[in-house]
């Protein structure tokens, strides 16, 4: 198996956006967390970011159903239904995950289209909520 982690709008702007709710670490210093997390449980991993709605459509299309996702769709998670349907099409395991607790912020931030679509959420763990769905992952 393969885990796509896969990353919407400005999450490459961690360490850029408001450190009191995203954290003061960046993209790459994520990314590379997690490479050596997976490296050492033998989890082949694969990262995507895009800014653009029909970029992460196309990404996710393209997944074999045997592969399992963690994907935190930023803002798209509150009104994307295009980004539902393929999430809903993939039949691969799929985990929504939020830096923040989307159910703490502004109204318009707590509820997620995408997520019914997921097998699971993990919001305000930072991140360490990725970390996390690994682990899970690795006993799948």
């Amino acid at each position: 198996m393969i885990v796509h982690v896969i990353n919407g709008p400005n999450l490459n702007m961690l360490s850029k956006r408001d450190l009191t709710i995203y954290g003061t670490n960046r993209y790459d210093e994520m990314t590379d967390k997690i490479k050596a997390w997976s490296e050492e449980e033998n989890i082949k991993i694969v990262f995507f970011q895009s800014n653009h709605e029909g970029e992460l459509i196309d990404y996710i299309q393209k997944l074999h159903d045997e592969d399992g996702m963690v994907m935190n769709p930023g803002a798209f998670a509150h009104y994307s239904y295009a980004l539902r349907d393929v999430l809903e099409i993939f039949k691969g395991p799929k985990i929504e995950v939020h830096i923040s607790n989307i159910f703490n912020r502004e109204e318009f931030r707590s509820h997620s289209v995408t997520a019914v679509a997921c097998n699971g959420m993990s919001v305000g763990w930072g991140g360490k909520g990725i970390f996390w769905q690994f682990k899970a992952y690795s006993s799948i």
